[in-house]
């Protein structure tokens, strides 16, 4: 059970920089981060409707993976199955 537990860090790590490029990656509505990194020059490109849909359902899957494997990690440690 105990490289059930690394892995399961493991990923949490990478999904969390995943989480924060997609969400970096996101459409500014002005002045905040992504506009900041970069985010106007997309909004000038005129970046398609398509695009923002996709780019959301893959925020929202990382973000629900990311919200089970607290959740898992949490439930490991509370039963000290590890």
């Amino acid at each position: 059970m105990a490289i059930v537990k690394l892995v399961l860090q493991i990923v949490l790590v990478v999904l969390c920089f995943l989480l924060t490029l997609l969400i970096l990656m996101h459409r500014g509505k002005g002045g905040g981060l992504s506009d900041m990194f970069g985010g106007g020059l997309t909004q000038n490109a005129g970046t398609s409707g398509v695009a923002e849909k996709n780019l959301n359902r893959w925020t929202i899957i990382i973000a629900l993976l990311w919200v089970a494997i607290i959740i898992a990690l949490s439930l490991i440690s509370k039963f000290h199955l590890v």
